[in-house]
């Protein structure tokens, strides 16, 4: 057993524990059903390790993408009046400040003002694949805004946390071509919503010949999932509209390279 006190002493007590939650007791099922969500928000953030916070994380996605449309509103209601920032906490902090405003009080005031549901969805991003979870739990979000306006603080939150996630430091410039993959053609042709794109010909139209290009940016956890693109058209000349670079025929005509306008 001398390897294990080893392990044991190389590592906090806490997170050792954790690990072990996370192997020999899984989550609870409930007759099959996964656990109601307030319940898997609970374990969340009770949790200490990053095992059975990734566990944990992935249980309450897991069971709000099953949810029905009633308990999501729910769910955001809950976050939204019961994840808020600690009153008593915040005025101590406050008090402290306004009694000595030094940088050192109005960091720690700063720090107490979060509301809690900005920690909680941070904690769900610590388990894998859930960027894309967040991204469409955000998306129900907005569409419950139209009806509950209530919620618009949570949304808030939601743009904080997702805005950090996906500043450009962390996007990814990509070439698209004819060579790129079906998935990620198929999503160009569904996301184009300027000038539509009517079929996989008229794509190829418009990324295939030497003077189109298209480039797209991508996040590290949505390899297959272009955020942002743009079809580019090299010219002689400044077109006079834009029937002229969308003219499939045009865009086939052999060119001799000499280029001196890019249409975007």
């Amino acid at each position: 057993m001398a390897y294990l006190r080893l392990g044991i002493s190389d590592m906090a007590l806490g997170r050792f524990q954790d690990f072990l939650w996370g192997l020999v007791f899984p989550l609870r099922r409930r007759g099959g059903d996964r656990l109601q969500l307030d319940e898997a928000l609970h374990t969340l953030m009770g949790s200490r390790g990053e095992v059975s916070t990734a566990v944990a994380a992935r249980e309450v996605l897991d069971s709000y993408k099953e949810a029905p449309e009633e308990d999501k509103l729910a769910f955001f209601r809950n976050l939204e009046q019961n994840f808020n920032a600690e009153f008593e906490i915040v005025r101590a902090a406050w008090r402290a400040y306004e009694h000595e405003p030094s940088s050192e009080n109005l960091s720690r005031l700063s720090r107490q003002a979060e509301p809690r549901r900005l920690a909680l969805l941070r904690r769900l991003h610590q388990t894998p694949n859930s960027t894309h979870d967040l991204v469409a739990m955000r998306a129900d979000l907005l569409r419950l805004i139209k009806r509950h306006r209530e919620l618009e603080a949570l949304d808030q939150d939601f743009e904080q946390v997702l805005s950090s996630w996906f500043s450009r430091d962390f996007l990814m410039l990509q070439e698209i071509d004819w060579s790129t993959s079906a998935a990620i053609l198929e999503r160009i042709i569904r996301y184009e919503a300027v000038h539509e794109i009517r079929d996989w010909e008229d794509l190829r139209s418009r990324i295939e010949p030497e003077n189109r290009c298209c480039y797209a940016f991508f996040h590290p956890s949505l390899t297959d999932e272009p955020l942002i693109f743009v079809e580019v058209a090299l010219t002689d000349k400044v077109p006079g509209g834009i029937g002229e670079i969308l003219d499939s025929d045009a865009a086939a005509t052999p060119v001799n390279g000499d280029f001196t306008t890019a249409v975007f």
